[in-house]
Protein backbone atom coordinates (compact mmCIF):
# COMPACT_ATOMS: atom_id res chain seq x y z
CA UNK A 1 0.00 0.00 0.00
CA UNK A 2 1.45 3.39 -0.97
CA UNK A 3 1.60 6.29 1.48
CA UNK A 4 -1.00 8.39 -0.44
CA UNK A 5 -3.37 5.42 -0.47
CA UNK A 6 -2.91 4.89 3.26
CA UNK A 7 -3.46 8.60 3.94
CA UNK A 8 -6.63 8.57 1.84
CA UNK A 9 -7.98 5.59 3.77
CA UNK A 10 -7.24 7.27 7.10
CA UNK A 11 -9.00 10.43 5.95
CA UNK A 12 -12.07 8.43 4.86
CA UNK A 13 -12.08 6.56 8.18
CA UNK A 14 -11.93 9.80 10.16
CA UNK A 15 -14.83 11.20 8.11
CA UNK A 16 -16.93 8.08 8.77
CA UNK A 17 -16.22 8.36 12.50
CA UNK A 18 -17.20 12.03 12.48
CA UNK A 19 -20.35 11.40 10.42
CA UNK A 20 -21.40 8.62 12.78
CA UNK A 21 -21.03 10.90 15.77
CA UNK A 22 -18.61 8.56 17.55
CA UNK A 23 -16.87 10.44 20.36
CA UNK A 24 -13.18 10.10 21.04
CA UNK A 25 -12.68 9.10 24.68
CA UNK A 26 -10.22 7.43 26.99
CA UNK A 27 -11.08 3.73 27.36
CA UNK A 28 -12.48 2.57 30.68
CA UNK A 29 -10.17 0.35 32.76
CA UNK A 30 -12.13 -2.80 31.88
CA UNK A 31 -11.71 -2.00 28.15
CA UNK A 32 -7.98 -1.43 28.27
CA UNK A 33 -6.70 -4.98 27.78
CA UNK A 34 -8.93 -5.58 24.76
CA UNK A 35 -7.97 -2.25 23.21
CA UNK A 36 -4.26 -2.90 23.80
CA UNK A 37 -4.50 -6.36 22.24
CA UNK A 38 -5.99 -4.85 19.08
CA UNK A 39 -3.23 -2.24 18.90
CA UNK A 40 -0.50 -4.86 19.31
CA UNK A 41 -2.09 -7.04 16.63
CA UNK A 42 -2.23 -4.08 14.23
CA UNK A 43 1.44 -3.23 14.77
CA UNK A 44 2.34 -6.88 14.23
CA UNK A 45 0.36 -6.99 10.98
CA UNK A 46 2.16 -3.87 9.72
CA UNK A 47 5.50 -5.49 10.52
CA UNK A 48 4.52 -8.73 8.80
CA UNK A 49 3.58 -6.88 5.63
CA UNK A 50 6.98 -5.20 5.72
CA UNK A 51 8.82 -8.44 6.50
CA UNK A 52 7.20 -10.27 3.59
CA UNK A 53 4.87 -8.14 1.42
CA UNK A 54 1.82 -10.00 0.16
CA UNK A 55 2.52 -8.78 -3.37
CA UNK A 56 5.13 -6.95 -5.42
CA UNK A 57 8.73 -7.50 -6.40
CA UNK A 58 10.45 -7.05 -3.03
CA UNK A 59 11.02 -9.43 -0.14
CA UNK A 60 10.90 -6.59 2.39
CA UNK A 61 9.38 -3.13 2.78
CA UNK A 62 11.71 -1.25 5.08
CA UNK A 63 9.28 1.65 5.46
CA UNK A 64 6.65 -0.60 7.06
CA UNK A 65 9.22 -2.43 9.18
CA UNK A 66 10.61 0.86 10.52
CA UNK A 67 7.10 2.19 11.20
CA UNK A 68 6.15 -0.96 13.11
CA UNK A 69 9.36 -0.88 15.15
CA UNK A 70 8.81 2.78 15.99
CA UNK A 71 5.26 2.11 17.15
CA UNK A 72 6.35 -0.95 19.16
CA UNK A 73 9.07 1.09 20.88
CA UNK A 74 6.61 3.85 21.69
CA UNK A 75 4.14 1.37 23.19
CA UNK A 76 6.92 -0.22 25.24
CA UNK A 77 7.98 3.18 26.56
CA UNK A 78 4.39 3.95 27.54
CA UNK A 79 3.75 0.50 29.05
CA UNK A 80 7.12 -0.88 30.19
CA UNK A 81 5.50 -3.35 32.60
CA UNK A 82 3.24 -4.94 30.00
CA UNK A 83 4.69 -8.35 29.12
CA UNK A 84 2.91 -8.53 25.77
CA UNK A 85 3.96 -5.02 24.74
CA UNK A 86 7.56 -5.76 25.68
CA UNK A 87 7.39 -9.14 23.95
CA UNK A 88 6.04 -7.65 20.73
CA UNK A 89 9.03 -5.33 20.51
CA UNK A 90 11.32 -8.28 21.29
CA UNK A 91 9.67 -10.37 18.55
CA UNK A 92 10.08 -7.63 15.97
CA UNK A 93 13.74 -7.07 16.84
CA UNK A 94 14.59 -10.79 16.87
CA UNK A 95 12.92 -11.24 13.49
CA UNK A 96 14.31 -8.11 11.87
CA UNK A 97 17.82 -9.05 13.03
CA UNK A 98 17.95 -11.58 10.18
CA UNK A 99 17.11 -9.16 7.38
CA UNK A 100 20.55 -8.85 5.77
CA UNK A 101 20.83 -12.63 5.42
CA UNK A 102 17.41 -13.17 3.82
CA UNK A 103 18.44 -12.27 0.24
CA UNK A 104 21.51 -12.70 -1.95
CA UNK A 105 23.23 -10.06 -4.08
CA UNK A 106 20.60 -10.50 -6.83
CA UNK A 107 17.70 -10.09 -4.41
CA UNK A 108 16.71 -13.77 -4.43
CA UNK A 109 15.30 -15.21 -1.20
CA UNK A 110 17.44 -17.37 1.08
CA UNK A 111 15.62 -19.57 3.57
CA UNK A 112 16.78 -19.65 7.18
CA UNK A 113 18.40 -23.06 6.78
CA UNK A 114 20.92 -21.65 4.27
CA UNK A 115 21.39 -18.15 5.70
CA UNK A 116 24.81 -16.84 6.66
CA UNK A 117 24.21 -16.31 10.38
CA UNK A 118 27.25 -14.07 10.67
CA UNK A 119 25.11 -11.45 8.90
CA UNK A 120 22.48 -11.50 11.63
CA UNK A 121 22.37 -8.26 13.64
CA UNK A 122 23.74 -9.24 17.05
CA UNK A 123 22.87 -5.87 18.60
CA UNK A 124 19.20 -6.35 17.78
CA UNK A 125 19.31 -9.96 18.94
CA UNK A 126 20.83 -8.88 22.23
CA UNK A 127 18.22 -6.19 22.77
CA UNK A 128 15.43 -8.60 21.86
CA UNK A 129 16.71 -11.22 24.31
CA UNK A 130 16.95 -8.69 27.12
CA UNK A 131 13.41 -7.50 26.48
CA UNK A 132 12.12 -11.06 26.37
CA UNK A 133 13.84 -11.88 29.67
CA UNK A 134 12.18 -8.89 31.33
CA UNK A 135 8.77 -9.84 29.90
CA UNK A 136 8.99 -13.48 30.96
CA UNK A 137 8.70 -12.55 34.63
CA UNK A 138 5.48 -10.56 34.19
CA UNK A 139 2.02 -11.91 34.93
CA UNK A 140 0.36 -11.04 31.61
CA UNK A 141 2.49 -13.21 29.33
CA UNK A 142 0.59 -14.28 26.24
CA UNK A 143 1.08 -15.21 22.63
CA UNK A 144 3.63 -12.50 21.84
CA UNK A 145 5.83 -13.72 24.67
CA UNK A 146 5.67 -17.24 23.22
CA UNK A 147 6.27 -16.00 19.66
CA UNK A 148 9.28 -13.99 20.81
CA UNK A 149 10.56 -17.12 22.57
CA UNK A 150 10.29 -19.05 19.30
CA UNK A 151 12.25 -16.33 17.50
CA UNK A 152 14.84 -16.40 20.29
CA UNK A 153 15.44 -20.14 19.81
CA UNK A 154 16.21 -19.51 16.14
CA UNK A 155 18.43 -16.49 16.84
CA UNK A 156 20.51 -18.24 19.49
CA UNK A 157 21.05 -21.45 17.50
CA UNK A 158 24.52 -21.64 15.92
CA UNK A 159 23.11 -23.45 12.89
CA UNK A 160 19.88 -24.82 11.46
CA UNK A 161 20.88 -28.35 12.37
CA UNK A 162 21.62 -27.30 15.95
CA UNK A 163 18.15 -25.78 16.47
CA UNK A 164 16.37 -27.26 19.47
CA UNK A 165 13.37 -28.55 17.52
CA UNK A 166 11.75 -30.43 20.42
CA UNK A 167 11.75 -27.12 22.33
CA UNK A 168 10.19 -25.43 19.30
CA UNK A 169 7.41 -28.04 19.24
CA UNK A 170 6.81 -27.46 22.95
CA UNK A 171 6.61 -23.71 22.43
CA UNK A 172 4.13 -24.17 19.59
CA UNK A 173 2.04 -26.33 21.92
CA UNK A 174 1.94 -23.42 24.36
CA UNK A 175 1.22 -20.96 21.55
CA UNK A 176 -1.76 -23.04 20.46
CA UNK A 177 -3.21 -22.59 23.93
CA UNK A 178 -3.00 -18.81 23.57
CA UNK A 179 -3.78 -18.63 19.85
CA UNK A 180 -5.46 -21.80 18.50
CA UNK A 181 -5.34 -21.08 14.78
CA UNK A 182 -4.66 -23.24 11.70
CA UNK A 183 -1.56 -21.16 10.92
CA UNK A 184 -0.05 -22.03 14.31
CA UNK A 185 -0.94 -25.69 13.76
CA UNK A 186 0.89 -25.54 10.41
CA UNK A 187 3.98 -23.98 11.97
CA UNK A 188 3.91 -26.66 14.66
CA UNK A 189 3.75 -29.39 11.99
CA UNK A 190 6.86 -27.92 10.36
CA UNK A 191 8.68 -27.98 13.69
CA UNK A 192 7.52 -31.58 14.22
CA UNK A 193 8.99 -32.49 10.83
CA UNK A 194 12.44 -31.38 12.00
CA UNK A 195 12.11 -32.78 15.51
CA UNK A 196 10.74 -36.22 14.55
CA UNK A 197 11.18 -36.54 10.78
CA UNK A 198 9.30 -35.36 7.68
CA UNK A 199 6.97 -38.36 7.68
CA UNK A 200 5.76 -37.42 11.18
CA UNK A 201 5.46 -33.82 10.05
CA UNK A 202 3.29 -34.86 7.10
CA UNK A 203 1.01 -36.77 9.45
CA UNK A 204 0.65 -33.66 11.64
CA UNK A 205 -0.02 -31.55 8.57
CA UNK A 206 -2.56 -33.92 6.98
CA UNK A 207 -5.67 -32.69 8.90
CA UNK A 208 -4.92 -29.12 7.82
CA UNK A 209 -5.27 -29.93 4.11
CA UNK A 210 -9.07 -29.81 4.42
CA UNK A 211 -9.17 -26.68 6.56
CA UNK A 212 -10.95 -23.93 4.55
CA UNK A 213 -8.99 -21.26 6.43
CA UNK A 214 -5.82 -22.52 4.71
CA UNK A 215 -7.33 -23.17 1.27
CA UNK A 216 -5.42 -20.26 -0.30
CA UNK A 217 -2.55 -20.08 2.19
CA UNK A 218 0.73 -20.21 0.29
CA UNK A 219 2.72 -21.87 3.05
CA UNK A 220 0.55 -24.97 3.38
CA UNK A 221 1.54 -26.48 -0.01
CA UNK A 222 5.05 -25.03 0.40
CA UNK A 223 5.55 -26.71 3.78
CA UNK A 224 4.13 -29.97 2.48
CA UNK A 225 6.40 -29.79 -0.57
CA UNK A 226 9.45 -29.31 1.65
CA UNK A 227 8.58 -32.41 3.66
CA UNK A 228 7.97 -34.44 0.49
CA UNK A 229 11.32 -33.25 -0.91
CA UNK A 230 13.10 -34.41 2.24
CA UNK A 231 11.42 -37.82 1.85
CA UNK A 232 12.63 -38.10 -1.75
CA UNK A 233 9.10 -37.82 -3.18
CA UNK A 234 10.27 -35.31 -5.76
CA UNK A 235 7.36 -35.40 -8.21
CA UNK A 236 4.86 -34.67 -5.43
CA UNK A 237 7.17 -32.01 -4.04
CA UNK A 238 7.33 -30.24 -7.42
CA UNK A 239 3.54 -30.24 -7.60
CA UNK A 240 3.39 -28.67 -4.13
CA UNK A 241 5.86 -25.94 -5.04
CA UNK A 242 3.89 -25.18 -8.22
CA UNK A 243 0.73 -24.83 -6.13
CA UNK A 244 2.54 -22.45 -3.77
CA UNK A 245 3.70 -20.41 -6.77
CA UNK A 246 0.10 -20.04 -7.91
CA UNK A 247 -0.99 -18.83 -4.48
CA UNK A 248 1.68 -16.18 -3.89
CA UNK A 249 1.57 -12.69 -5.40
CA UNK A 250 5.10 -11.88 -4.28
CA UNK A 251 7.50 -12.19 -7.22
CA UNK A 252 10.57 -12.92 -5.06
CA UNK A 253 8.74 -15.68 -3.26
CA UNK A 254 7.52 -17.16 -6.55
CA UNK A 255 11.11 -17.26 -7.84
CA UNK A 256 12.15 -19.03 -4.64
CA UNK A 257 9.59 -21.79 -5.24
CA UNK A 258 10.72 -22.11 -8.85
CA UNK A 259 14.31 -22.47 -7.65
CA UNK A 260 13.13 -25.24 -5.35
CA UNK A 261 11.58 -27.02 -8.34
CA UNK A 262 14.69 -26.50 -10.45
CA UNK A 263 16.84 -27.97 -7.68
CA UNK A 264 14.90 -31.23 -7.50
CA UNK A 265 16.50 -34.32 -9.06
CA UNK A 266 14.91 -35.35 -12.37
CA UNK A 267 12.11 -37.89 -12.06
CA UNK A 268 12.45 -40.86 -14.42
Amino acid sequence: MTQPTMQARITRAKKKIADAGIAYRTPEPHEFDERLSSVLDTVHLVFNEGHLPASGDRLTRVDLIDAALQLARMLHELLPRSAETTSLLALLLLTEARRDARTDAEGSAIDMERQDRSLWDQARIGEGLRLLASAAGQRDCGRYTVMASLAAVHDTSPSWAATDWPQMVGLYDVLQQHWPTPVVALARAVAVSFASGPDTGLAALEPLLADPALATYTYLPAARADMLRRLGRFEEAAAGYREAMLLTANDVEARFFQERIDGLPPVH
